[in-house]
């Protein structure tokens, strides 16, 4: 079915397929992704067992709150891109929502399937920002509605154990601006939501806002958090994320395959120093986990040698020096202390492996390269401008 000549023209006449979609099948994924994320609030939230066994109704209230601002911002995302598709002609699936019960936040996110090629840089572009930046509305008004009704400092008390917590909000009021140890509590036991340019300044502008260690007991407000960075999650500027369409089509293959791997080389530098930074010793790790503590460095550096490998295709003349710098400057940030190492977060390890061996840092070839024009240029940096504003470079950790 492919053109003979491959031009525009010829691919906006080819016949539409028949629609193979099935609705059933993506209702019944979208209700068992609810539920599942409703359930696994339940692991976030911590409130009391009390209120929990005695199915409260508030606490049922909070987990379809949480479950509904989250499931509105990965719906109206994924039919940004899947409208897009409809206005080009692109064959489209509907969204396949992904559940993940009582793991990271019950839910996978939700993707929905291209069903051939894009054959312009146009078409491409309205197909890759157009669910990002529709979702990213999305996730602003909710923010601002969650900011707006939050409740008093007093609310700590409806959730189970930080004991020494609500003893001093109790005492002055407000919350302390850092975690308070808890004697009973284990090391790691504290989970930090990373702080973002938009989230600081939006909370600028109202009162009772809790501090990032309480803030994910907050439903509707940790929704609104996570759809911020899912939004930048799907801006990196890689491959063929929406970012890396945005990218490819403001700036060509050359640049984007430039900014994709400069982009990796940052992830993974903070990925080193994250790792670096891991006490084992307070750790509960086995104990040939821990003996393997001398040798971090020699693991570190041939991880991050098949990294390279890979994102440079075996170009020792781009592996060596990448290498070499992000071990040099791993070892400079743990030598200045924790003012540097909050910029490590080992977590994008994991993310680097996703895009270097499934996602790739390049993206592939469009046919057709007519120019972008001014107006999509201009909502294209003001898509890179959003994933700067919502981005975290240590979105979730513990202390």
């Amino acid at each position: 079915n492919r053109p003979p000549n491959g031009s525009r023209q010829a691919f906006q006449h080819l016949p539409m397929r028949e629609s193979t979609d099935r609705p059933l099948l993506h209702v019944l994924l979208f209700l068992l992704t609810v539920v599942s994320v409703m359930a696994t609030w339940v692991v976030w939230s911590a409130h009391s067992p009390e209120s929990i066994s005695a199915i409260d109704l508030g606490f049922i209230g909070e987990a379809g709150m949480f479950a509904g601002g989250l499931l509105l911002f990965l719906t109206v995302h994924e039919f940004g891109h899947y409208f897009a598709g409809k206005i080009h002609a692109i064959r489209t699936t509907l969204p396949f929502y992904i559940p993940l019960p009582f793991l990271g936040v019950g839910t996978l996110g939700a993707v929905i399937r291209i069903k051939e090629p894009i054959p312009d840089l146009r078409r491409l572009f309205d197909i890759g920002a157009a669910g990002p930046i529709a979702g990213f509305v999305v996730a602003v008004v909710m923010l601002v509605v969650a900011f707006a009704t939050l409740p008093g400092p007093e609310y700590v008390e409806t959730y189970g154990g930080h004991e020494a917590l609500k003893e001093y909000v109790d005492q002055y009021g407000h919350f302390p601006d850092e975690p308070i140890a808890d004697p009973e509590a284990q090391p790691g036991s504290t989970i930090m939501v990373g702080q973002t340019i938009l989230y600081w300044a939006v909370s600028q502008f109202f009162d009772d806002v809790p501090p990032m260690y309480e803030m994910y007991h907050y439903p509707l407000l940790f929704a609104a958090w996570l759809g911020l960075f899912f939004t930048a999650l799907n801006l990196l500027p890689v491959g063929q994320l929406d970012g890396g369409h945005i990218l490819y089509a403001l700036l060509g293959a050359r640049w984007h395959g430039r900014l994709a791997r400069g982009f990796v080389l940052l992830l993974l530098l903070s990925g080193s120093i994250g790792l670096t930074a891991i006490d084992f010793q307070t750790m509960a790790l086995p104990s040939w986990v821990v003996t393997l503590e001398p040798a971090r460095w020699v693991l570190i550096s041939a991880l991050l040698y098949v990294y390279l490998y890979r994102l440079f295709a075996g170009n020792h003349a781009f592996i060596a020096p990448g290498l070499a710098g992000i071990v040099l400057l791993t070892a400079v940030a743990n030598s200045l202390g924790p003012s540097v190492k909050q910029f490590g977060y080992s977590g994008w390890l994991v993310w680097s492996a996703l895009i270097v061996f499934l996602i790739r840092a390049d993206h592939p070839p469009v046919e057709d390269h007519t120019p972008l024009t001014r107006g999509r240029k201009v909502i294209g940096y003001l898509s890179i401008l959003i994933f700067i504003l919502c981005f975290s470079i240590r979105p979730l950790y513990t202390v």
